[in-house]
């Protein structure tokens, strides 16, 4: 799965139409990758110390990983311009630069928001998938509605 994924994550810059757009973005992606990468490392080496004896709680290890990418996320769609595969992409931010930069930094200060959430909950063990799932579900709707509502302004 790891090997499909940078894979993946390797011929997304290659086959955008809009190639120069990522390009200008590639730092961010770069460092998107890896900590993508290093999550699900990180997942995959704790289902094997739990099978080995060692249990660690997902309650505090996904809470930390989830907020972390989500808050890093959110730098990354703060910096992406124009693009078919990063971003917040919507029909109305597709088809409108001036709708696509509002959105994304709107979407970018919410997925902050969502990391840091989403990292609080390790101090609410019992409530953590709510801290990681509430957020970026709101996040998620919210910036297509925004989208729609900032195209529909134009």
């Amino acid at each position: 799965m790891l090997l499909g994924m940078a894979l993946l994550f390797i011929t997304i810059p290659r086959i955008d139409l809009l190639k120069q757009n990522i390009e200008q973005l590639r730092g961010y992606f770069d460092v998107f990758i890896i900590l993508v990468l290093v999550f699900m490392i990180a997942v995959y080496l704790q289902t094997i110390l739990w099978n080995k004896g060692i249990q660690i709680s997902l309650n505090v290890t996904l809470p930390i990983g989830l907020g972390l990418l989500f808050y890093y996320t959110g730098i990354l769609v703060e910096n992406a311009k124009m693009n078919w595969f990063i971003g917040i992409r919507t029909p109305w931010t597709l088809s409108s630069e001036v709708v696509w930069d509002k959105t994304h930094k709107v979407g970018g200060k919410l997925f902050k928001i969502a990391g840091l959430i989403g990292l609080s909950g390790v101090f609410f063990q019992p409530y953590a998938v709510y801290f990681i799932l509430i957020p970026v579900l709101f996040v998620a709707v919210f910036t297509i509605v925004y989208s729609y509502i900032a195209y529909k302004q134009l």
